[in-house]
């Protein structure tokens, strides 16, 4: 999640927006990411409810207004966390036959491979998963960003007004409509399993590690 909000200002300030970096926001220290509400309450009380787990970091700030280009830049940014998302996961697969070819070379290694391999694959699923979530076409998730400028300006006006209720829409749609999400998600499945695939030769077996095609 801190390389997605900082992606997001990365490209905010290569789009002429300074306001990320300006407010110390551009940085990869966790701490100043944390949101008390979404990152702390709110998984918290969905586990205490037993329910489904929804949280995220604190939004980076972003002015669309000092973007060079106001419709290029607004989709370059809220597009940039995904991408970096998917990113990740691909960046993830060198680096997981890469401990794979050590625990072959050095088995003594093999238990602490196990683990460093099972916390790189549980990164490629949940990197997967947050750029598909992201995408849901909820405000004011990222992929609302893109349909806005699908829709006439009227109807984008009154679409976007539905971030205020975003929060509560999200979570109905994971007591509600898992069938439906389990439906959305199906990419990050199917990109996981083609991930996966070509490399399982060189993961260590672990009890950890969720499953791999």
């Amino acid at each position: 999640m801190i390389a997605h909000e900082y992606a997001h200002g990365y490209a905010a300030l290569k789009q002429g927006d300074p306001t990320a970096y300006q407010l110390g926001r551009l940085t990869w220290n966790p701490i100043k990411h944390i949101d008390p509400f979404m990152s702390i309450l709110l998984p918290l009380v969905m586990v205490l409810a037993h329910g489904p787990i929804i949280g995220g970091a604190k939004p980076v700030p972003v002015n669309p207004r000092n973007y060079r280009k106001f419709k290029r830049g607004d989709i370059i940014v809220s597009l940039a966390g995904i991408a970096t998302n998917i990113a990740i996961a691909i960046v993830s697969v060198p680096v997981l036959v890469l401990l794979g070819l050590i625990a072959q070379t050095v088995p003594a290694t093999a238990g602490v491979i196990a683990i460093l391999q099972a916390m790189v694959v549980w990164g490629v699923l949940i990197n997967l998963f947050l750029a598909m979530f992201n995408l849901l076409p909820i405000p004011p998730l990222d992929g609302s960003h893109v349909l806005k400028y699908l829709l006439p300006p009227a109807w984008a006006l009154e679409y976007q007004k539905i971030g205020q209720y975003g929060i509560i829409i999200l979570i109905a749609l994971l007591y509600f409509g898992v069938g439906l999400l389990d439906r959305w998600m199906y990419p990050a499945f199917f990109g996981y399993a083609h991930l996966m695939q070509p490399i399982v030769g060189f993961i260590v077996p672990s009890q950890f590690l969720p499953g791999v095609a």
